[in-house]
């Protein structure tokens, strides 16, 4: 019987996003960690409840869960989602906002360059491992840090962007200089366009709501 899961392809070459993030921090982070937890929760998956599950319906059942089996479930999950959806929210191709995500930018932080203070703040300052997001409540978008596996999907906020700051993301390249590493990626590689799409969806999900 074939795995539930399997590893989702990079939205480009190993190399592309070097000199910010090298070659050989993709294959570690890319073909290490997010495969290793891949392959745990296949493991963990395998003849339970969740076998049939997509994987943000796990992610969404076993949040804030109290029994150890659900828990361990929930962190490889968890990482598994928030690496993929990581791995677009770069990008080695200038991208742009387009007009609706420029304005809510505007509304929520007035500027893009604000908007990035904000995010390099949040991973900056997050004690330990964790993520920083770009999100959307409703159409008003927010900064937000989350510690270990834990996601804002999880409780159903729609996420628009992330940035790892777990060690592995970056200490080949930066060592323990994680603000140079955020500088870096968040005023070189973010996916606007990624971010623009995941916007949309929202907004087409609350017409439809709506109708």
């Amino acid at each position: 019987m074939p795995a539930p899961f399997k590893l989702a392809p990079l939205p480009w070459d190993e190399d592309a996003l070097a000199p910010t993030i090298s070659a050989e921090t993709i294959k570690f982070h890319y073909h290490k960690h997010h495969q290793t937890y891949l392959d745990t929760l296949n493991k963990l998956v395998d003849g339970s409840p969740y076998a049939d599950l997509k994987l943000e319906k796990i992610v969404r059942k076993t949040q804030g869960a109290s029994e150890a089996k659900d828990k361990l479930i929930f962190n490889n999950a968890a990482q598994v989602w928030n690496h993929d959806f990581y791995w677009r929210s770069l990008t080695p191709s200038r991208t742009e906002a387009g007009a609706a995500l420029d304005s809510a930018i505007t509304a929520a932080f007035g500027s893009k360059d604000e908007l990035i203070a904000q995010l390099a703040e949040a991973g900056k300052t997050q004690f330990g491992s964790g993520w920083a997001w770009l999100v959307s409540k409703g159409g008003k978008l927010a900064v937000e840090k989350t510690a270990n596996a834990e996601t804002p999907m999880a409780k159903g906020v729609n996420c628009l962007l992330t940035v790892d700051v777990w060690e592995h993301a970056y200490y080949l390249d930066y060592q323990n200089a994680r603000p140079k590493y955020l500088e870096s990626v968040l005023g070189k590689i973010l996916n606007w366009d990624f971010a623009a799409q995941n916007l949309t969806k929202e907004d087409n999900a609350v017409r439809a709501a709506a109708e």
